[in-house]
């Protein structure tokens, strides 16, 4: 494959301006069933195109045509993002609502504007990863984690929330959209990774220091524990929890996690009943030498943190949310201190892993004893 087949997918991506344009003008005049099937349609001759730009010679992964799409998808997501900030108007006023008007949300809005930025700029690059026939493992691992916390959180947020009366047959376009990443993400998980010499000598002098004597790892210790505390805290929140420390964060530091769209809720006990086992599972990957995985798990939680914060944070202090529940203007500093250190833990974790591997590294001994 060539760089003009990467280009050919940017340039298809783009092709949702008019199409968007087109089908909300369409849609206004048909039966909703008639315009799902049509954007289902579109979707497949969408895949059908990418697979006309690399016809000479196919791409060896199929993960290809999958990111084409979503893509495609991305760009839907930005148009629809500044449509709902009054940027641009009649590319998806029918659609968002008719179709999905949980995406009038501040949480929908957020996602949105994350799916057609950080995954539309992913796509790209995966693309040309795979028209250059470059592994593209570490930012898959990546994405994998992002748009899985999306769908787990945005997902079962649009059944229980205050739109869970309104589902429409697009809904089930989402379940589409949450399986597509699942098979994805094995595929990825499954590539071989970027193996690096690393001296045995290295490898063992690394390996022999405890952890008093690794600073940054004590340092990432110390707010994974902390970390760890956050999430507990605010999972409890989220269960109602009646002791008064709960009742008073939820008055004057995060009432959105009242909100009756219930987007935030359903994001705290992610992080309670998801981060929570997986900082104490890094835990163990910091004082123990040779766990292998933990670049590979620190990947995939940095992605979905990512999203996770951003889209919090975006809707706690959006004026999408009603006042009632948006941070109070005395509470943002520390607010945004506490969840922006939350967010930027597992990243700094993860750059920590990717790029000095050396302590996780399986020595010939441990293969040996295994």
């Amino acid at each position: 494959m060539s760089a003009s087949a990467a280009t050919g997918v940017f340039m298809l991506s783009l092709s949702a301006i008019p199409v968007t344009y087109v089908f909300n003008h369409l849609a206004a005049q048909q039966h909703f069933w008639t315009s799902v099937a049509v954007a289902a349609l579109i979707l497949l001759l969408v895949a059908l195109s990418a697979r006309i730009l690399v016809k000479r010679k196919a791409p060896r992964d199929p993960l290809f045509y999958v990111y084409a799409v979503f893509g495609f998808t991305s760009v839907v997501n930005l148009i629809t993002g500044l449509e709902q900030d009054g940027v641009i108007d009649g590319f998806m006023a029918h659609y968002l609502k008719e179709g999905e008007p949980y995406l009038n949300t501040a949480h929908g809005h957020m996602v949105c504007y994350w799916d057609g930025s950080v995954h539309y700029l992913m796509y790209l690059v995966m693309v040309a990863a795979i028209a250059w026939e470059e592994s593209y493992r570490t930012i898959g691992l990546y994405w994998v984690g992002s748009i899985m916390m999306s769908m787990v959180v945005f997902v079962p947020g649009n059944i229980v929330g205050k739109y869970g009366t309104r589902l429409c047959p697009a809904f089930f376009l989402s379940i589409l959209y949450t399986c597509l990443p699942v098979w994805a993400g094995v595929r990825i998980y499954h590539q071989p990774s970027e193996n690096y010499h690393h001296p045995a000598k290295v490898v063992q002098e690394v390996q022999a220091k405890d952890l008093l004597r690794r600073p940054f790892d004590l340092v990432l210790v110390i707010c994974l524990l902390l970390a760890m505390a956050f999430s507990l805290f605010r999972g409890l929140v989220a269960l109602d929890c009646p002791a008064d420390l709960c009742r008073l964060y939820t008055q004057f530091q995060e009432p959105y996690l009242k909100d009756p769209a219930a987007y935030p809720k359903i994001q705290m006990l992610v992080h309670l009943f998801y981060s929570v086992p997986y900082f104490a599972v890094a835990l163990y990957g910091l004082v123990v030498p040779g766990c292998s995985w933990m670049a590979d798990i620190t990947l995939v939680h940095a992605g979905g943190l990512a999203q996770a914060q951003f889209s919090h944070i975006g809707a706690s202090l959006h004026a999408r949310t009603a006042y009632v529940y948006r941070v109070p203007e005395d509470a943002k500093i520390l607010f945004l201190a506490l969840n922006i250190a939350y967010g930027a833990l597992p990243q700094l974790l993860a750059y920590r892993c990717v790029q000095k591997p050396e302590f996780f590294v399986r020595t010939k001994a441990d293969e040996k004893a295994e």
